[in-house]
């Protein structure tokens, strides 16, 4: 009978001790601790300015892809110039190639016939307009392709410069 005494007196105490905590807790709960606040607020002001970044760098990404697919147009557009002007000076050398037969054939047979050698002119000189063609398209490829590489190399050597002055 004196342990159910004992374990009251310690149920009591423990009872008693709970009840102070509780109270200690409802003192603590009534107001947001002011450092939480301010941490909140803290991470609250640096999620925003991560947001505006993402929006910004994804602004700049979209533009750039937007600039990047319009290279790639263009640098196929012109090759696929290119590939018509190189046909056209494969079509050439091959009338080229046939009317330079047929002289030879002509010739072997001691015939000089002006209109082999009339035709055979005229496919060297297609032949050569078409090399012209495809060198310029060759060239203008070139030089697309040439471009954004020396502005990027002029951006390079200004930004070099200006540290250079400061």
């Amino acid at each position: 009978m004196s342990d159910i005494d004992e374990l009251q007196r310690r149920i009591t105490a423990a009872m008693d001790r709970v009840a102070a905590g509780l109270e200690g807790l409802d003192a603590s709960a009534s107001g947001p601790d002011p450092e939480t606040v301010q941490a909140l607020e803290d991470e609250r002001t640096a999620n925003a300015q991560l947001t505006e970044r993402v929006r910004t760098l994804k602004s700049r990404l979209d533009t750039e892809t937007a600039g990047l697919r319009a290279q790639v147009e263009e640098t196929q557009a012109r090759m696929a110039q290119l590939d018509i002007e190189l046909q056209r000076v494969r079509r050439a050398n091959a009338q080229l190639t046939d009317a330079c037969a047929a002289l030879q054939e002509a010739n072997a047979e001691g015939v000089g016939d002006a209109h082999l050698i009339n035709k055979a002119m005229l496919a060297e000189l297609e032949g050569l307009r078409a090399a012209r063609a495809a060198d310029v398209a060759e060239s203008s490829a070139i030089l697309a392709a040439l471009g954004p590489l020396l502005d990027s190399a002029d951006d390079t050597a200004d930004a070099d410069q200006s540290e250079e002055d400061a």
